[in-house]
């Protein structure tokens, strides 16, 4: 599969690295844009702070620039957090997708947004203050709604961003599972 992997509000950190790379041992060519420019943050106040300074049309104009090139391969979108509610804008903007990899995160739908049964899987906390049961029992419906054929696993007492090692998330084992099941999914597209 060819994937799209858009960072977290962190920015382009070493575990986005490292997960493109685990990626690319299974096989899959992976393109991690840098939607930052290069900074990272230590706290997600301060990445929150930052994209809003950038803005979210600019942050989708350089997301679209960065997948243009390979959008006609058929990406498979995928993002950490923020980074997963821009890899979800893009999957069900593009007729070519071939899948979306939500790893702590969901967007806003647009509304009339279709697609075809693209296969969705959404990792998330549980309980995730950034993503809370009201609002994704919304999304959940939203989304089948616009068509997607969606996977949703949550993790009882995991962090936020519980994939990254170098943040106080971590959680070891809900990370493992989550990379063997992802790793699972992108082999049935």
């Amino acid at each position: 599969m060819n994937i799209m992997l858009f960072h977290s509000t962190y920015g382009p950190r070493p575990a986005v690295r490292a997960a493109a790379d685990r990626l690319r041992a299974a096989g899959h060519e992976v393109w991690t844009p840098d939607l930052f420019e290069g900074r990272t943050f230590d706290t997600v106040e301060d990445g929150m702070a930052f994209k809003d300074e950038i803005g979210k049309d600019e942050l989708l104009k350089r997301a679209v620039l960065a997948a243009a090139p390979y959008s006609d391969r058929g990406l498979v979108y995928a993002g950490f957090s923020f980074g997963a509610s821009i890899a979800q804008t893009l999957a069900l903007g593009d007729e070519r997708a071939k899948g979306l990899l939500l790893l702590h995160g969901t967007s806003d739908i647009a509304e009339g947004a279709h697609v075809d049964e693209l296969p969705v899987q959404l990792h998330v906390a549980e309980p995730d203050a950034f993503e809370t049961d009201d609002w994704l029992s919304s999304w959940y419906l939203q989304i089948r709604r616009a068509g997607a054929d969606v996977e949703v696993y949550r993790y009882a007492g995991a962090g936020h961003l519980y994939t990254d090692p170098d943040l106080p998330d971590y959680d070891e084992e809900a990370a493992e599972t989550t990379w063997r099941t992802a790793l699972g999914f992108l082999e049935t597209l």
